[in-house]
């Protein structure tokens, strides 16, 4: 029966010079398709041995050429320069100062000056442009107030692809630096096809080409000190799409121009952290159209060809995302991802898309993508395996994908005979689980959560990046937790409350600091968005809050929901007032986890009718409030673990009453159950690198005792 799952599903990176390891790999963990990496090509002997070929191409970035006969095809960019204080009655700014100057390259022809702006920084203040004067590399601006802060906002052309230039910094790559085009411009636009058909002619074995992403790049902005090599990384900005062109068509479009200031937003940049203004709303719209119709386009081609199109959703994927609107109009036959952790395998699981497949980690680089030296000297690229192996396993037993499959260089994997043999195990055991799932859905629990944010579904499962990108956020803790729980879960906006997205949730969770995009900001001055959700708990729902939820000034509370909570945060107005005093409640179940929550300052209970779970100095840290027939419950804050995921699940159970009759349940928070009712199969994981005895709960108030060794998979018929 082991045989059965020992082939199939499994993407191999094949490296020309290396042959014989190629095919020796692909038979051991048992790849039915090779692709190649980037910067490799497959050899004939290779392409030939009767396995599928991914071939990968990066649309815009394979093009030197072209991109010099052709300047100003080059992508662009609105960049800021540092601000400089004025001490006299004119002030000099050399716009590219502290920037990369192998990034960019100042763009100041006839279409760029235009929508330059020179910005008296402490009055917040633009300079009349009769006030300043461009030559000589710098920027002259006069008639200034001394003491003032100055900056010239510009546009410049990008003139290294990010991702290259993260290879070259970082895997020492020594080819040329490749640029990028942007497919806006007409002549760019009618190469890019022409170049495709001519792909597509040359490389007939390939059976699936795999788009690098698209057009533009997460914006990755590189510094000249090595103190700050990356002075601004957003994985989901759309900064780098911008070019007069762009403006000019959004404008037309949109009946109003942007400026360059839209985007600099006070040199803060319109970060996906953040509430996005109107405008930043209407730009991400016109771009996902203007990207989508020309995929289409390209896909269509590919199709033309007997081909598949799979995009890579990282890198070049802005505008994109697979859960706006537009993304199944493109008609792509698949997507994959780069994964870290279990809610990037469920955020592609989930997209609608024929055939859904993950990049496991570590990719075979020398140094891993999260900055393990996973390859490289000291590293143990067999326990990396295993620890990102951990976070995915539990959120494939709940939405699996289709395939799964490595990147980077095949040469590494020699004289790692461990690392060789987990992936091996690792495939076996995600094949018994498409197995298992392909025979029908794992059990859920009635219980319905709904993350509530401003971006909703445009960001299921993921904040901009991945979790080494947004570590700190509470919010990005809890979809891990979320992704591998026996729950079901959706991502709605606070628009969607008003629009009856309420209806069969059981739980909302609000999660954020005060004024970011996943707390809400201005969003909570909706009075009607508060009275909807007070109404759900009231009734029987659950609301809970993390860090700073629902926190907006200019109310007689911080939190909005503070009501609800039975806890908010004191300002500085309520310095004071008298505190009510309280005990430590023992009496409920969800406190497991709540040592490792954040000592936050300056939280006091509204009312004195929250029982406190935890508490930090005598600060109440984690509160639980009955109000009406439903709960709200607040923590200062929320980082995945064992405990903490578990403390997660006992509030769920609590708020659906469910608690200690739920089946299917391990009396040890390090191991999690699935069972799947089709195929009467119970599978059991050990997330813990040490040997586990406990039991999991059964219906009908029965108990399966169960033993397992480090990480293992127990399958159990019941």
């Amino acid at each position: 029966m082991e045989n059965n799952f020992r082939q199939g599903d499994f993407t191999l990176p094949g490296e020309a010079g290396y042959e014989q390891l190629t095919l020796e790999l692909a038979k051991k963990w048992g790849a039915d398709v090779i692709r190649d990496s980037d910067g490799t090509k497959l050899s004939d002997e290779i392409v030939q041995a009767g396995y599928g070929i991914y071939s990968t191409i990066c649309i815009i970035r394979q093009h030197n050429a072209f991109a010099a006969a052709h300047p100003d095809a080059q992508q662009q960019t609105f960049l800021c320069s540092d601000p400089v204080v004025a001490t006299e009655s004119s002030v000099v700014i050399h716009p590219l100062d502290g920037f990369f100057d192998e990034q960019f390259q100042v763009n100041d022809s006839s279409d760029a000056l235009p929508y330059w702006q020179v910005y008296d920084r402490t009055a917040n203040e633009e300079v009349p442009k009769e006030n300043w004067t461009w030559e000589n590399g710098a920027v002259t601006v006069k008639n200034v107030q001394p003491w003032h802060e100055y900056t010239v906002s510009f546009l410049a052309w990008r003139i290294w692809e990010e991702i290259n230039m993260y290879n070259h910094t970082t895997n020492n790559w020594t080819s040329e630096h490749l640029r990028q085009l942007d497919p806006r411009h007409p002549l760019a636009w009618e190469y890019l096809q022409k170049w495709l058909r001519d792909w597509c002619e040359q490389n007939p074995d390939t059976t699936v080409v795999r788009f690098t992403s698209l057009f533009y790049n997460f914006v990755w902005i590189f510094g000249s000190d090595m103190r700050r090599r990356n002075r601004f990384t957003d994985w989901a900005s759309y900064d780098f799409t911008v070019s007069p062109a762009a403006l000019k068509a959004f404008e037309a479009q949109y009946g109003y121009a942007l400026t360059a200031e839209d985007f600099i937003n006070q040199r803060k940049l319109q970060v996906t952290h953040m509430p996005p203004t109107a405008h930043k709303r209407d730009y991400m719209d016109f771009i996902q159209t203007f990207v989508a119709d020309k995929a289409k386009v390209l896909v269509d081609i590919v199709h033309e060809y007997g081909k598949k199109a799979y995009v890579f959703y990282d890198d070049s994927w802005v505008g994109l995302e697979p859960y706006g609107k537009r993304f199944a109009s493109i008609g792509f036959d698949g997507l994959i991802k780069c994964i870290f952790s279990g809610f990037e395998c469920r955020l592609c699981a989930g997209a609608e898309v024929p055939t859904h497949e993950i990049r496991l980690h570590p990719y075979l680089f020398p140094v891993g993508l999260g900055g393990l030296p996973t390859f490289a000297e000291g590293g143990h690229p067999e326990k990396d395996a295993l620890d990102y192996w951990r976070s995915a396993r539990r959120a494939l037993l709940r939405q699996c994908v289709d395939r799964i499959g490595l990147g980077g260089y095949l040469h590494l994997t020699i004289g790692q005979p461990a690392f060789v043999d987990t992936i091996e195990r690792i495939g076996v055991e995600f094949r018994k689980i498409k197995a298992l799932q392909q025979a029908g859905p794992a059990y859920a629990l009635p219980i319905h959560v709904a993350v509530l944010h401003t971006w909703g579904s445009l960001r299921s499962w993921t904040l901009s990046g991945h979790f080494h990108e947004t570590y700190m956020h509470p919010l990005i803790h809890i979809n891990e937790a979320l992704s591998g729980l026996p729950v079901e879960v959706k991502f709605i906006s606070f628009a969607d409350v008003e629009n009856g997205a309420l209806d069969g949730v059981d739980v909302v969770i609000n999660a954020g600091r005060a004024g970011d995009a996943w707390s809400g900001g201005d969003a909570w001055k909706n009075d009607q968005l508060v009275s909807k959700l007070t109404e759900f708990v009231y009734n029987g729902g659950c609301f809970i809050g993390v860090n700073e939820p629902s926190a907006v000034p200019g109310y007689h509370t911080f939190f909005r929901m503070a009501h609800v909570l039975g806890i908010d945060l004191d300002t500085g107005a309520r310095i004071c007032h008298g505190k009510w005093t309280y005990k430590l409640d023992k009496g409920l179940r969800i406190q497991e986890g709540s040592a490792n929550l954040k000592d936050k300052e300056h939280l006091y209970l509204t009312d004195g009718q929250a029982k406190v779970l935890a508490d930090a100095g005598g600060v109440p840290q984690m509160t639980v409030n009955h109000f009406g027939n439903g709960l709200g419950v607040y923590m200062s804050d929320f980082q995945v673990s064992h405990q903490n995921t578990r403390m997660l699940l006992d509030i769920l159970l609590c708020a659906k009453g469910l608690t200690d009759k739920a089946p299917y349940i391990s009396g040890d928070c390090r191991v999690e159950a699935a069972y799947y009712p089709d195929s009467r199969t119970l599978i059991v994981i050990n997330n813990a690198a040490e040997y586990v005895e406990t039991t999991v709960s059964l219906p009908d108030d029965n108990w399966l005792d169960v033993a397992l060794s480090p990480m293992e998979t127990k399958e159990i018929i019941l």
